[in-house]
């Protein structure tokens, strides 16, 4: 490591490799030379004048970039694209006349971009299946378990701690299918020239319509795109990138959400991240817990979140063909919304697949809560056995007031139920109450709607995308 000038957290501690190399000059330039062999090989096949030897000497070379050479000869030229044809044909001597030949910058540059976007989708897809499989494993876990719900972050109905996940799990569900959606319909931008009228195409095949649209599809065939851009100035409309990087804000706000939520409970005790046997929580206080991958995940998503914004300008900025001053943004934004948004999984990931919930804690909280829940239950059972509706209503009211008062000034525990079976009104009733405030009563459809969501929507997703996930493995998080 070099300790003297800034080094990107996202690559240089966080990302997997797989999405780091994603982003590399590397995998960049080797593309692009894959792009120019391509490019010269569908010439070939079409009728111009280009050697086995020239597509030899190319596809012998397609991966041992000598940078620093590009590095001089940019200091040189001033355009980085020319540079790589330079250093490229200097290693296969043959090809330098036809390398390049009637395209423009953007056929390797914005073309490898659309190929990384869609490799960076198909990184992501895989990060969000297995996420969407560990969320799933919690919501079954615990779609029976009672909890407290909150509304305005007070007291509501209960819920279930399962359905709650599958809350999360929903989400997303939602981002998978905008992802699945951008990666279907993503085109490549092929061969199109320098405004995109194909001018020079159609000069070198002396204007054979035919053949130009041949040559769009066959490059297109080789990388690996079915879709074709309809039409382009010089570049692919930069309206693509923020289609995409508002897939990757969705699934930033998703693991945002889920993420606070979880650094909530961690105060409540209800629920905690992962901690290592000798993680430090904090440099002064020792016995602290605190959520810091959770707090990690918010931290990376409010970044992600931000950057449709950042696309959407830069498309709006867009000068008739083509303006320059959307590359040296791109250049930052595109890698690091992808970088980050694979550490946010990769932690949602390690966070929720060994989450620790806390049943007995979760228990106290709903038994100090519940009996004011389960007072309209009592009193209609009372009033099954003959009890008088309005005085029960008085009755309870005033009992409730009286223990929220204990509650609030004293200190003390939620005695409601014990103040009712004391009370002669209830006493038709009164070894019934513990019953009536079972806590599994109060939870409504929770556990089905999570095991029918589970089966009708989540299990056959999974199971469609088996093959993927076998082929996930567990990696190891900086924390």
């Amino acid at each position: 490591m070099n300790n003297l000038s800034y080094d990107n957290p996202l690559t240089g501690r966080y990302a997997s490799k797989e999405m780091s190399f994603n982003w590399s000059p590397q995998k960049k330039h080797s593309t692009w030379r894959r792009l120019w062999l391509a490019l010269a090989s569908a010439e070939q096949r079409l009728g111009l004048d280009i050697s086995d030897l020239q597509l030899q000497q190319m596809s012998e070379h397609l991966d041992d970039i000598d940078f620093v050479a590009v590095a001089a000869k940019e200091k040189e030229l001033r355009h980085d694209v020319m540079s790589h044809i330079h250093v490229f044909g200097t290693q296969c001597p043959a090809a330098m006349p036809i390398i390049h030949l009637g395209a423009t910058s953007c056929f390797v540059t914005d073309n490898t971009e659309l190929i990384q976007l869609r490799d960076g989708l198909k990184l992501i897809r895989k990060k969000l299946l297995q996420t969407i499989k560990v969320m799933a494993d919690v919501a079954e876990q615990y779609k029976d378990l009672p909890t407290l719900g909150f509304t305005h972050y007070q007291p509501a109905q209960l819920t279930t701690v399962g359905k709650r996940f599958s809350l999360y799990l929903q989400d997303l569900l939602f981002d998978f299918e905008r992802l699945e959606a951008e990666i279907e319909r993503l085109s490549f931008r092929s061969v199109k020239g320098t405004t995109g009228t194909q001018a020079s195409f159609m000069a070198l095949f002396n204007n054979d319509h035919e053949k130009v649209k041949q040559l769009e599809k066959q490059v297109a065939d080789e990388m690996g795109f079915d879709n074709i851009i309809d039409v382009s100035g010089q570049t692919y409309s930069r309206k693509v990138d923020f289609y995409i990087l508002s897939v990757l804000s969705g699934i930033a706000q998703s693991a945002n959400k889920m993420a606070s939520d979880i650094r909530l409970l961690a105060n409540l005790r209800e629920a905690e991240e992962p901690f290592g046997k000798k993680q430090i929580g904090s440099s002064a206080m020792a016995y602290k817990r605190n959520p810091m991958r959770s707090e990690r995940i918010c931290s990376l998503a409010r970044y992600v979140i931000s950057l449709p914004v950042n696309a959407a300008n830069t498309h709006a900025n867009q000068w008739f063909e083509r303006t320059l001053d959307d590359s040296a943004n791109r250049r930052i934004v595109l890698p690091e919304a992808f970088l980050a948004t694979d550490v946010i999984l990769s932690l949602v990931v390690n966070v929720i697949d060994g989450i620790q919930i806390w049943p007995n804690v979760i228990g106290r909280r709903v038994a100090a809560e519940l009996p004011f829940m389960a007072t309209e239950n009592i009193m209609m059972a009372a009033v099954q056995l003959g009890g008088n509706r309005q005085d029960l209503h008085e009755a309870i009211r005033e009992h409730s007031m009286d223990a929220a008062k204990k509650i609030k000034e004293e200190g003390g525990d939620n005695d409601l139920l014990e103040r009712m079976k004391a009370d002669p009104a209830f006493a038709v009733i009164a070894d019934q109450i513990d019953d009536l405030v079972n806590p599994v009563a109060f939870v409504g459809r929770a556990p089905k709607q999570v095991s029918e969501f589970l089966n009708s929507r989540i299990r056959p997703l999974l199971d469609e995308w088996q093959d993927e996930l076998a082929n996930n493995a567990t990696e190891e998080i900086a924390v």
